[in-house]
């Protein structure tokens, strides 16, 4: 089934095969996914691709300065009954839907994406004293623009912690772009096969997460957490540059997306390589740089590449 996903997307997303599959891998298990990448490079009709292709229902909400929490989540409005008495009856927003695209997340005030964080973590909606649970599977797949920061909220280390993935979407090949100039402007996904379903989904996300691991990689998943936190590695260059590093949560994800990777390979465990595989996707996001680093131009790329590198050596 999941070589059926990959090959229906592409009828309409030309190349970025390792973006599809990190966003396939994140969205079976409902992890959250966080989409870095300049404009035009397709985001949106990627996960309005994916989200038709799985079967799910999608919603795009456009993140701006003037964006309140009730256009996420939805308000209350006065009803009158054929008794003549008047009620309050709840409007479900977007964010009522299998997948939620928030497209330029860091465009909205901290009050809003705070509407955005509960529904994320607790799968729910608040709203006058009652909860409006969200139906499954609920994932948020959030975009960030490098380049245009003017009037821009960072993300809360709270928020990014929520996020499962971390995805950077780079240009094409040339061979690729060419194709895609080639082929034109293409916004309609109708035309897509429906491969799964939610039903299918929820029963993939159980099947990955029964999936064994061995003590091993247990323990390298430790030991690769462990050695992003300044107080606990050996590593001279994270002890020198890392304020903060990875939270529990973020090794509970990176444990879950080997095993997801490990699913959709067709393989029975997951492998050493699928966690080196899959870390920069978990970790980029987590790793807290200080000021040091900043003014030196060091990078948390830079950072996890060393702990690759170091967890390598001690491999062999």
């Amino acid at each position: 089934m999941i070589k059926e996903i990959k090959k229906e997307i592409s009828k309409i997303i030309i190349g970025q095969e390792d973006v599809i599959e990190n966003l396939i891998i994140s969205t079976l298990v409902e992890g959250h996914t966080l989409i870095i990448g300049a404009p035009g490079l397709a985001k949106t009709l990627l996960v309005n691709a994916i989200g038709r292709v799985l079967g799910l229902s999608f919603s795009r909400i456009q993140f701006t300065p003037d964006l309140m929490p009730t256009d996420i989540t939805g308000t209350e409005i006065i009803q009158e009954l054929e008794t003549k008495e008047k009620v309050f009856r709840f409007i479900k927003g977007p964010v009522f839907s299998n997948i939620v695209l928030a497209d330029e997340i860091n465009r909205a005030p901290p009050k809003t994406q705070s509407a955005l964080l509960e529904a994320m973590q607790e799968r729910k909606v608040t709203y006058a004293g009652k909860n409006y649970p969200l139906e499954e599977p609920f994932i948020v797949i959030a975009t960030q623009n490098p380049i245009e920061q003017e009037g821009t909220y960072p993300l809360p280390e709270a928020q990014l912690d929520r996020f499962m993935f971390s995805i950077n979407i780079t240009y094409p090949r040339r061979e690729e772009e060419k194709m895609i100039i080639a082929r034109g402007i293409i916004s309609d996904v109708s035309e897509l096969k429906v491969i799964s379903n939610k039903k299918e989904i929820l029963k993939m996300k159980k099947e990955i997460e029964s999936i064994p691991v061995s003590e091993e990689i247990i323990e390298l998943v430790m030991q690769l957490v462990n050695d992003t936190r300044p107080e606990s590695t050996s590593i001279q260059e994270v002890k020198k540059y890392v304020e903060w590093g990875v939270s529990p949560r973020g090794g509970q994800y990176l444990l879950l997306g080997a095993k997801a990777r490990t699913f959709i390979s067709g393989r029975p465990t997951p492998s050493y390589d699928d966690v080196l595989k899959t870390l920069p996707l978990v970790f980029s996001h987590r790793i807290i740089l200080n000021f040091l680093a900043n003014a030196e131009g060091v990078k948390v790329n830079d950072i996890i590449d060393l702990i690759i590198k170091n967890v390598r050596s001690v491999k062999r």
